[in-house]
């Protein structure tokens, strides 16, 4: 049995990660920090398919909020095979805008929270000498996007992260990739109006705006796969080649 936690589960991405991992069969402990509603449905979705997911709520921009989803987990089912840093936020202002304010808010909640995740779980990990983590980065920390510096500035330090840690981690058997998705329909862009969306969709060569279940079938690949490490992988339909 094989025991995961999924940060920022509730909806979009996280939420399709989580459905696929719970159909997997692995035990999944859902995140949530204000989506308790959504949290709720979708455990009582998947109770009616005779799977059972907990949800636990967490800020996981607190090293000690992340402390208690973690022992939660820990005290429950004895192990942590596979962390899925997904919560984040985003911003979308000129660079000029940007107040010292919102570049800590960034930081706290793209940053810092796979920092705290990843250092409370792998003291677990490396007693197993086996685990998996993937961050949720974004296409934007591999190119940069206007208007998103700090939303970008934050996705390039979890992909840098990503490497140093793998690099790291690597003889203890412990593998760690950041997934970047590129244009994905979920709640953070909202913003766009249905031009904007139809000129990015012309910009990109599928012709299309990805789905969260593309990102989980990425997710999905990485964990069963045992010999990749270290990777920035990017579904994104082409939009960067």
């Amino acid at each position: 049995m094989k025991v995961a936690i999924v940060t920022g589960a509730a909806k979009g991405i996280g939420r399709a990660i989580t459905i696929m991992l719970a159909k997997k069969g692995i035990k999944v402990v859902a995140n949530y920090k204000n989506s308790q509603k959504q949290a709720v449905e979708l455990q009582e979705q998947l109770k009616k398919d005779g799977i059972d997911i907990d949800i636990f709520k967490a800020d996981v921009s607190h090293r000690e909020e992340v402390k208690k989803l973690i022992e939660y987990t820990i005290k429950k089912y004895n192990k942590i095979d596979i962390v899925i840093n997904n919560a984040g936020i985003s911003q979308y202002q000129l660079f000029t805008e940007i107040t010292d304010e919102d570049w800590e808010k960034m930081m706290a909640n793209n940053v810092n929270s796979v920092f705290y995740m990843s250092q409370e779980t792998v003291k677990y990990m490396l007693q197993e000498h086996q685990g998996c983590i993937i961050n949720i980065s974004s296409i934007w920390g591999i190119t940069g996007g206007s208007c998103e510096v700090a939303y970008s500035a934050a996705k390039s330090a979890i992909d840098g992260m990503t490497k140093a840690l793998a690099k790291e981690l690597g003889p203890s058997g412990i593998r760690v990739n950041s997934v970047a998705p590129g244009m994905i329909m979920t709640d953070m862009n909202q913003g766009f109006s249905k031009e904007e969306l139809e000129e990015i969709k012309n910009n990109i060569p599928l012709e299309k705006i990805g789905r969260p279940e593309d990102v989980a079938k990425c997710i999905e690949w990485l964990i069963e796969d045992e010999y990749t490490t270290g990777q920035i992988i990017s579904p994104n339909g082409g939009w960067v080649i």
